[in-house]
């Protein structure tokens, strides 16, 4: 049967429609698993959304893509998400990259291990670890999957933890269209390739998705996304009551990206919805993060909005596709990207040394 770890791959299930002559009848449904709760599971298949009640699934099972991206792919697009998210303090191992942002989120503070390390991998992790030791920071290591398998073979043997898994996805530019769009400030987002102030971390949260009781719908109808080469005072108090405070090095995270606008929210008066987008990777890549929607303005569609009017801004500098980075278990916002269109391109573990 499924588990919560199936979310956002792709699976085939067998269902139960009816009974004739004393024998069950069976459909099956082939798709990307996008929910999957106590009563139902819901897979994004290629006639639309298919919702199932487990009372009726006969046998469910994961199955692989139809197509599995490259070496080189996965290795272009974890280039373009360090762009996106760029540690103050770097180093390199061969090809593998080292990081460290005073301990500010995993993915800046982790070694990324895609290419040669130009030495044996035992060595190579070694050395990771002397590292971080120097850095006075546990060792972690990034692992994308399966590119990195024989990464997390060797720490596995050494006894590294595992973090939850993180689905790393993609879709074409432009997004699908949004059932209620939401007007630009003038003059707040450009197309022209104007130097910003922020780079972003994966998205790991979606509050649209909570179970919030809904606010009045009239007061969020008029909100405006505005888009902004640079964050407010307000959104950087957002970004740091979500990963627990803001230091210097967070603040170089989240401004040494060239190209990057920074989504706001106001509705009279107050700051309800962030996010932030950068373009990397040579120009094509749109990389979505820290997305989030305070709890007074949730479940309003809001960060659907702020999705698509990043994404309407990254075309504009010529990105072709989008990314973003969302934990596996984190089933509302995998539901929520699976709806403007995103579908799982790898995944990746966080791997952290034993103490």
């Amino acid at each position: 049967m499924l588990r919560q770890q199936d979310v956002g791959h792709r699976i085939v299930v067998r269902r139960i429609v009816g009974i004739r002559e004393g024998r069950p009848l069976f459909s099956d449904a082939l798709g990307e698993l996008v929910e999957l709760s106590e009563t139902h599971l819901t897979l994004s298949t290629a006639q639309g959304q298919v919702r199932v009640p487990v009372a009726q699934v006969h046998r469910a099972k994961r199955v692989p893509p139809t197509r599995r991206p490259t070496a080189a792919a996965v290795v272009a697009l974890e280039r373009a998400a360090d762009e996106a998210w760029p540690a103050p303090t770097r180093a390199q191992l061969g090809d593998w990259l080292l990081r460290s942002a005073d301990g500010w989120t995993g993915r800046a503070n982790s070694a990324l291990p895609i290419g040669d390390p130009d030495r044996p991998l035992a060595a190579a992790v070694d050395a990771v670890e002397r590292w971080y030791a120097e850095q006075g920071q546990p060792p972690i290591i990034n692992t994308p999957l399966p590119l990195a398998a024989p990464v997390g073979a060797e720490l596995d043997a050494r006894g590294w933890a595992a973090r939850p898994p993180v689905l790393v996805q993609t879709t074409p530019l432009p997004l699908r269209p949004s059932p209620a769009s939401t007007p630009v400030v003038p003059g707040a987002a450009t197309a022209t390739n104007e130097p910003g102030a922020a780079a972003g971390h994966h998205v790991g949260t979606v509050a649209e998705q909570s179970g919030t009781a809904a606010a009045p719908a009239g007061r969020w109808s008029s909100a405006v996304v505005e888009l902004s080469p640079a964050p407010s005072a307000e959104w950087l108090a957002v970004a740091a009551g979500r990963k627990g405070g803001l230091p210097d090095a967070a603040r170089h995270v989240l401004t040494a990206v060239d190209q990057v606008r920074f989504a706001h929210v106001y509705v009279d008066g107050t700051l309800v919805a962030v996010g932030r987008g950068t373009v990397t990777g040579q120009g094509r890549w749109l990389g979505l993060s820290l997305i989030e929607v305070l709890p007074v303005a949730r479940r309003q569609g809001l960060a659907g909005r702020v999705v698509h009017e990043l994404a309407a801004w990254g075309v504009s500098a010529g990105a072709t596709h989008a990314f973003l980075q969302v934990e596996q278990h984190n089933t509302a916002a995998v539901a929520l990207y699976q709806r403007l269109g995103f579908t799982t391109h790898h995944t990746y573990l966080t791997r952290v040394a034993p103490d």
